[in-house]
C-alpha cells in the first residue's frame, strides 16, 4: 500500500510543531531535571530493597499514567524479572464511589494511602497544575505514615512542589505536553529500577 501525503499543509505543520514542542520539553527537562529523576529512581529502590511498595495517583491522564506505571513494574518493563509492589490508587471503582460518597472527592487517594501505606514506602503523586486536592490529601496521608513522596507535576509545580521529597516539574502550562513527559519520566525511572534491582 502506497503511503498518500498530507493533503493539508496546515495540518502538518500542526503536526509539526506540537512534535517539535514535545521533544523540547523532554530535552529541556533531560538538562535541568536529570539529577531529580535519579534521586526519585534512588527513593523508590531503597524502598523496594526493603520489602517497600510504591502507590500512585492522579486524576484523568495523569490515572491512566499511574496505571500504566503500575503495569510496568508489577508486569515487566524490559527485562524478565520478579514482580514489585506497585498500586495505582485510581483503579478500583468500589473503593473509589464508595470513599467519594462518604468522605468526598478529596479523599479517595488519601483513605487509600492509610490503608496501604507503610513508612518506608514511596507515593508518586502526579498532577499537571500541582494543585489538585485529592492528590495533595494523599501526600498528607503518606506524610502521617512517614512515607518518602515523588511528584511529576507542571504549570510551575503548584503546591505539589513544595510538598514533596522530590518533583519534576514540566515546564509548560499545556496539559498534554505536561503528560507526554511525565510518561517519559516514568519510563526512566522503570528502567533506573530494572537496571538497578535486576542488573546482573
Amino acid at each position: 500500500m502506497t503511503k498518500r501525503a498530507c493533503s493539508s499543509s496546515k495540518m502538518k505543520k500542526s503536526v509539526s510543531e506540537q512534535l517539535e514542542e514535545s521533544a523540547s520539553l523532554a530535552l529541556r527537562v533531560a538538562r535541568e531535571e536529570a539529577d531529580t529523576i535519579c534521586r526519585m529512581a534512588e527513593l523508590v529502590i531503597e524502598s523496594y530493597r526493603h520489602n517497600g511498595a510504591l502507590l500512585i495517583c492522579g486524576n484523568g491522564g495523569s490515572a491512566a499514567d499511574a496505571q500504566h506505571l503500575a503495569g510496568e513494574m508489577v508486569g515487566r518493563f524490559l527485562k524478565e524479572r520478579e514482580p514489585l509492589r506497585c498500586i495505582a490508587l485510581t483503579t478500583d471503582t468500589s473503593v473509589l464511589t464508595a470513599i467519594g460518597n462518604d468522605y468526598g472527592y478529596e479523599e479517595i487517594f488519601a483513605r487509600q494511602v492509610l490503608a496501604h501505606g507503610r513508612e518506608g514506602d514511596v507515593l508518586l503523586a502526579i498532577s499537571t497544575s500541582g494543585n489538585s486536592p485529592n492528590v495533595l490529601r494523599a501526600v498528607e496521608g503518606a506524610r502521617l505514615l512517614r512515607m518518602k513522596v515523588i511528584a511529576l507535576s507542571g504549570k510551575g509545580g503548584g503546591r505539589l512542589a513544595r510538598a514533596a521529597d522530590l518533583c519534576v516539574t514540566v515546564p509548560s502550562d499545556i496539559s498534554p505536553r505536561i503528560q507526554e513527559v511525565h510518561e517519559t519520566v516514568g519510563h526512566i525511572l522503570c528502567s533506573l529500577v530494572e537496571q538497578s534491582l535486576f542488573e546482573r
